[in-house]
């Protein structure tokens, strides 16, 4: 939908407001009735609204309630930030209500987000806040854009935002994923992005937890089955009792009708069919390819792998970790294996987006532990005053609002795997002693007493973070740095690959199904510098795929604009560190590549820390 002229927008308010009149036409249905909505509930528009987010220690509380939501959606949240960091924008993940559990993105605009309360531990329902993106999509049911104007504070009115409902399994709604920017830049594929991302969070939902029915994976097309394009349906005596979207629409059914709907009026064969045959007719007559996957099959697929972890991150689902590696890395990889199998630690260090728990879980998935748990802890986002009881876990009343039967914690969960310690040097410095005395004496202690239990696993750990740099400063400990980096792989920034051409059609073929880059989108795209690394073209290439047909070829007039513009001037530093030929924009994006490190992004630039401070205005 073509954003509309703001001029347009404020006549339509004018009219609306003021006037009382209909501005049929002019913004919106989903717009106007949302603004019926709030007049109706008593709100004003002129009014301020006073919004202050949770205390922390409710903050804390409310992200632990939707941990498993977090726990689904984080891999998605991550690629998102990092196209959101070189966007000017952010990504947000809420609750059914509209509470805001995270936010993540560029800096400054974050910043600029925080002034009219769009942050963690607030409350964005269209009751609360008026019309905006996030309430008016669970008031409504589907993704809803709102711009600017549209909102119905006139101070929202620098917001552009795009949000699109999550939904369990059983059709009820869990949360909302929102993109944000300013209103003054068109976020074109915005809710594209999260459209997307909202399908394979809703995706993951099948991946435990449905063994009480048989899941039914199909598509018409083949090439979309294991993916999260493929539809997933779940079936209880005959009756349909779970759906993702894609599944929904393959047949036109609506949420609703989960619970309702029955097998017979879909298809005109029986399941066996799809066991048999691996594929089916539906009631109208269309070849479905797929797979059953039956109860007692899945209760077995989830025995012989490790319990899932709270805070791990899932696997990155595409693209497939082999196809990123590489002469050099493979050989880095190698030596990197044979230090882990001679039970020494190793260290990836790189950028954000460089793909440090890629690498890490194909250490793990080429290692002897391969059958083992991997467990992927992010140091940085763990909730805080809780690390401790998380990492090393606890007994029962160990603490006020521990769990009854206590926790073993994280390193525990490893026994016998990979653990793998992400942002290693974002840990707090308290807590460093404790991790070290672990990881020497391969011993634990829980939290409130209990018996100490040997440990087995294989560790590593990865951080964007100079850790020298952190030592020198007095915020890492030498003396852990020295345990955790027996063996050190460095992952380069992708600007600095060679042949990045080459990387990008490695990259894209296992994600184009039939669809073709032409050389000018292929060239714009190997020439950009990539300041969010790999994750940020892997999201990029995925957002192409969205927003095209299959057998489609992708012009570069199709690339987000930020791909379109000038290559950005080289950096030129003087001689007594200002900046001559550089522009906001590349400060900006070191920035965001340095997750808003200033020293480092002054550093990455080859500037004074004082400058560009003074260039950003920060």
């Amino acid at each position: 939908m073509a954003q509309l002229p703001q001029h347009r927008v404020g006549n339509a308010r004018r009219s609306f407001f003021e006037r009382g009149t209909l501005p049929v036409g002019t913004v919106p249905d989903a717009i106007l009735q949302s603004w019926r909505r709030c007049q109706r509930s008593g709100l004003a528009v002129d009014a301020q609204p006073q919004l202050e987010p949770l205390p922390g220690a409710n903050l804390r509380e409310l992200r632990e309630r939707h941990e498993r939501l977090w726990h689904l959606a984080r891999a998605e949240l991550d690629g998102l930030a990092a196209h959101a960091a070189s966007t000017d924008s952010i990504v947000l993940l809420t609750d059914e209500s509209g509470w805001i559990l995270n936010a993540e993105g560029n800096a400054g605009f974050l910043d600029r987000a925080g002034r009219v309360a769009l942050m963690p531990g607030v409350c964005w329902s269209e009751a609360a806040v008026g019309t905006n993106a996030i309430g008016t999509a669970i008031v409504e049911g589907r993704a809803i854009e709102v711009r600017g104007g549209e909102h119905f504070f006139a101070p929202h009115g620098i917001l552009s935002c795009a949000a699109t409902p999550i939904h369990d399994p059983h059709g009820q709604l869990v949360g909302v994923l929102d993109f944000t920017g300013p209103a003054s830049v068109q976020q074109m594929h915005a809710l594209g992005l999260a459209r997307l991302a909202a399908n394979r969070i809703e995706h993951r939902f099948f991946e435990n937890g449905m063994d009480s029915c048989e899941l039914l994976r199909l598509h018409h097309d083949r090439a979309l089955l294991g993916t999260a394009g493929e539809g997933v349906l779940g079936f209880r005596n005959g009756r349909l009792v779970a759906a993702n979207g894609v599944g929904l629409r393959l047949f036109g059914l609506e949420r609703g009708d989960i619970g309702r709907a029955s097998y017979e009026a879909l298809f005109d064969a029986p399941l066996s069919r799809m066991r048999d045959d691996g594929m089916l007719q539906d009631r109208s007559g269309r070849i479905l390819h797929g797979q059953l996957e039956a109860s007692a099959a899945r209760v077995a697929r989830t025995q012989a792998v490790s319990v899932p972890v709270p805070q791990a991150r899932p696997a990155l689902p595409l693209p497939a970790a082999g196809t990123v590696f590489s002469a050099a890395q493979e050989q880095q990889l190698g030596r990197a294996g044979r230090v882990l199998e001679a039970g020494l630690p190793v260290l990836l260090q790189g950028e954000t987006g460089t793909g440090k728990e890629v690498a890490a879980r194909a250490l793990h998935a080429r290692g002897s532990r391969a059958g083992k748990p991997f467990v992927a802890v992010n140091c940085a986002a763990l909730p805080e005053g809780l690390i401790e009881a998380e990492l090393f876990g606890y007994e029962e009343g160990a603490f006020t609002g521990a769990r009854r039967q206590g926790s073993p914690g994280l390193l525990r969960q490893a026994q016998g795997g990979v653990l793998f310690l992400d942002e290693i040097g974002d840990m707090p410095l308290a807590l460093q002693p404790r991790l070290l005395r672990v990881l020497q004496d391969r011993e634990l202690s829980p939290l409130g007493g209990g018996k100490p239990v040997k440990l087995d696993f294989m560790l590593v750990c990865a951080t964007h973070c100079d850790l020298q740099q952190a030592m020198d400063e007095g915020r890492f400990r030498s003396d852990l740095y020295y345990r955790i980096a027996d063996h050190v792989m460095r992952l380069p920034a992708l600007r600095e690959e060679a042949d990045r051409t080459a990387l990008v059609q490695a990259l894209w073929a296992p994600l184009a199904q039939q669809r073709t880059l032409s050389d000018q989108a292929l060239q714009k795209l190997a020439a950009y510098h990539w300041p969010g690394n790999l994750r940020q073209l892997v999201a990029c290439l995925r957002t192409l795929v969205a927003l095209s047909e299959p057998t489609a070829v992708i012009a570069a007039e199709g690339l987000p604009e930020y791909l379109l513009v000038a290559s950005p001037p080289a950096v030129v530093p003087a001689g007594d560190g200002s900046l001559q030929e550089m522009t906001l924009e590349v400060m900006r994006q070191a920035l965001a590549a340095c997750d808003g490190n200033v020293s480092q992004a002054a550093k990455r630039l080859g500037v004074n820390r004082s400058t560009l401070y003074r260039r950003l205005k920060l």
